[in-house]
C-alpha cells in the first residue's frame, strides 16, 4: 500500500560508484548468471546493466515514467537487475493478471526490506507481513472490525465535522489564494487521526511534533536500504547517516504510539469500540474469546498502516482530481451542475446523495487512472518457480506491476492521454481489483483493504468543495499552462502547490 524498494536519493551514491564499478566488469560478470541445473530457461527480455549496479542507474526519480519507456520498447515483461536482486517489471494488464489473479498465491509475499523490518515492527502489519496465518488474521481484523462498510459509514461524522472546517478555512480567504494541497494534507491527516485514535494531533505542539515524524516517517519507509540490493555494500547506509535516521524515527514514532496507547489504557474505563486505537486493544485483552492472537507491536503496526495509507494517498486523489478539473473547466462545470443539482437547496451531504453522484464518481474514477497515487503498486515476491506468458520467472524475484503504465495502455483505453472522466458512464469497470486494466488499489490477496474509506472521504470533500464554490486558478494561470510535473515519492504529489481562488457559490 506504501513502500516503495526505491529511494532518489540512492541515484547521487550510485553515480559516484559507476565508475569503480565498471572497472570491476570483467572481475564480477560471472555473479550476474544463475546456474540452471543444465534445464534451458526462457527469461524475459531484458536490459544491458552494469556490474554491480545492475539497472539501478536507470530507474530515475520516477520510475514508473521511466519503467514505461523501456517497455515501449522491451515490451510488457522487462527483467531488470536492482543489484544482486532480479525484478520483474509488468506493464500489460493480461500479465498483471496472471500474477495478481492466476498465480496469485505464489506472488502472496511481499519483497524483503530491511528498512521495513526496522519501522515496522519487524513486518507485524498488514501490509508487508509474510503471507500466512499471522497475516490472515491481521487481514481479517482490518476488513471486518475496521474497515467494512458499516465501520466506513460510522465515520461520516468525522467527515462531515472536519470538511465543514475546512469549507469555513475556504469561505474565510475572501475570495484570495487557497492552498489546495495543504489543506487536502490537513483534512486527510484529522480525519484519519479521528478515526484512529478519537482525537485529532494536528494541534498544540505535540500534534504538530507527531505530524513531522509522521511525515519523515513515509519519507523514510520509501527509501531504499543499499544493502538490501548490493549486501556487501550495507556499510554506505552507516556513512551516509541513513541507519541513524531509521532508528531515530522508528524510536521517535514508537514514543508517540505508545504514549497513546497508555494514555487510552490508563482511563481505566471498559473499550468503548468506536475509533481503530479502541477496536484493536479491544482485541488484544480479550485474545482468548476472539481466537486472534496480536500483541502491543501488532497494534502499533496496523495504526502505522492506516496513517501510511490513509493519509498521503487520500490528499493525493483529492489534489490530482482539483487539478485536472482546473485544467478542464467543461468537465468542473458539469460535475458541479450533477452535485448542485441532487441537492438543490440543501447544503449537507448524506451517503445516500453521494451515491447517486455518477458523475463525481467518474472523475475519481478518472484521476485514478491518469494519475495512480502509488504508480507501481507494492512490491511482490515468486515464492516458487512459475511461467507468466511462456516466461520463465524464478523463486525469489521481484515483482513491480505498473498500474500506471496499465492506465494509460493504448491497447486498454481509448485516447489514454486525455483526462475524459465520461470514459466510466455506463462503464461497469472499477477499482476493485477484478478489472486488470484498472488497479489503482491492486488486486487479489494484497489488494488494499482501505478503499471504502479513503473514496468516502475523497468522495465526500470533493463533492463539498465543488458545491459549495466556484473556482479558478490562482494568479491569471491559464490551466493549459499549469505546472503538472510530479514530486518523486511513496505516493506521487504534485511537485508544487496546487494554488486556487474560491468564489462562495450563491444558490438562485
Amino acid at each position: 500500500m506504501y513502500e516503495i524498494f526505491v529511494s532518489h536519493p540512492f541515484m547521487l551514491q550510485s553515480a559516484l560508484f559507476s565508475l569503480f564499478f565498471i572497472v570491476l566488469s570483467y572481475s564480477t560478470r560471472s555473479h550476474w548468471f544463475r546456474k540452471t541445473n543444465g534445464k534451458r530457461l526462457k527469461l524475459p527480455p531484458s536490459l544491458p546493466k552494469l556490474p554491480i549496479l545492475g539497472n539501478l542507474h536507470q530507474l530515475g526519480t520516477l520510475p514508473h515514467r521511466n519503467f514505461r519507456t523501456l517497455a515501449k520498447k522491451h515490451g510488457p515483461l522487462m527483467l531488470l537487475h536492482f543489484g544482486s536482486v532480479p525484478a520483474l517489471v509488468v506493464s500489460s494488464a493480461d500479465a498483471a493478471k496472471e500474477i495478481l489473479k492466476t498465480h496469485d498465491l505464489n506472488f502472496a509475499n511481499r519483497a524483503d526490506s530491511s528498512v521495513n523490518r526496522r519501522m515496522i515492527y519487524n513486518c507485524k502489519d498488514v501490509s508487508v507481513s509474510p503471507y500466512g496465518e499471522y497475516w490472515r488474521q491481521l487481514k481479517s481484523i482490518c476488513v471486518l472490525q475496521l474497515l467494512s462498510n458499516k465501520r466506513v459509514q460510522s465515520f461520516h461524522f468525522i467527515r462531515e465535522e472536519e470538511t465543514e472546517i475546512m469549507v469555513r478555512k475556504i469561505r474565510d480567504s475572501h475570495c484570495g489564494v487557497v492552498d489546495l494541497s495543504g489543506m487536502f494534507v490537513g483534512i486527510a491527516n484529522d480525519v484519519v487521526c479521528r478515526s484512529a485514535f478519537g482525537r485529532k494531533y494536528s494541534e498544540g505542539e505535540n500534534g504538530k511534533r507527531f505530524l513531522m515524524v509522521l511525515k519523515e516517517f513515509l519519507e523514510v519507509l520509501g527509501s531504499m536500504s543499499v544493502g538490501d540490493f548490493i549486501p556487501w555494500l550495507s556499510w554506505v547506509d552507516w556513512i551516509n547517516g541513513f541507519d541513524s535516521r531509521v532508528e531515530r524515527v522508528a524510536k521517535e514514532m514508537d514514543y508517540f504510539l505508545e504514549t497513546m496507547i497508555q494514555e487510552r489504557l490508563k482511563k481505566g474505563q471498559e473499550i468503548a469500540g468506536d475509533n481503530f486505537l479502541d477496536i484493536l486493544l479491544g482485541i488484544y485483552m480479550d485474545n482468548n474469546t476472539t481466537g486472534v492472537s496480536i500483541d502491543r507491536d501488532s497494534i502499533k503496526a496496523i495504526i502505522l498502516d492506516v496513517f501510511a495509507a490513509g493519509t498521503d494517498t487520500t490528499a493525493t486523489v483529492l489534489e490530482w482530481a482539483m487539478t485536472e478539473l482546473l485544467r478542464h473547466p467543461a468537465v468542473l462545470k458539469k460535475l458541479q451542475e450533477e452535485v448542485r443539482g441532487i441537492l438543490k437547496e440543501r447544503q449537507q451531504i448524506t451517503d445516500n446523495e453521494l451515491q447517486k453522484m455518477h458523475y463525481l464518481k467518474a472523475v475519481i474514477k478518472e484521476t485514478l487512472r491518469f494519475h495512480t497515487p502509488i504508480p507501481t503498486l507494492v512490491a511482490r515476491v515468486a515464492r516458487e518457480d512459475v511461467k507468466i506468458k511462456g516466461y520463465d520467472i524464478l523463486s525469489g524475484t521481484m515483482v513491480m506491476v505498473n498500474a500506471w503504465a496499465i492506465g494509460r495502455d493504448p491497447d486498454c483505453w481509448d485516447e489514454p492521454e486525455k483526462f475524459k472522466p465520461e470514459r466510466f458512464l455506463n462503464s461497469a469497470i472499477d477499482f476493485k481489483g477484478l478489472d486488470f486494466e484498472f488497479i489503482p488499489f491492486g488486486a487479489g490477496r494484497r489488494g488494499c483493504p482501505g478503499i471504502s474509506f479513503a473514496m468516502a472521504t475523497d468522495e465526500f470533500v470533493l463533492a463539498n468543495i465543488v458545491h459549495k464554490f466556484d473556482w479558478e486558478l490562482a494568479n491569471g494561470v491559464d490551466g493549459k499552462d499549469l505546472d503538472m510535473s510530479e514530486r518523486p515519492g511513496v505516493v506521487i504529489r504534485r511537485a508544487t502547490p496546487l494554488l486556487a481562488v474560491a468564489t462562495q457559490f450563491v444558490c438562485q
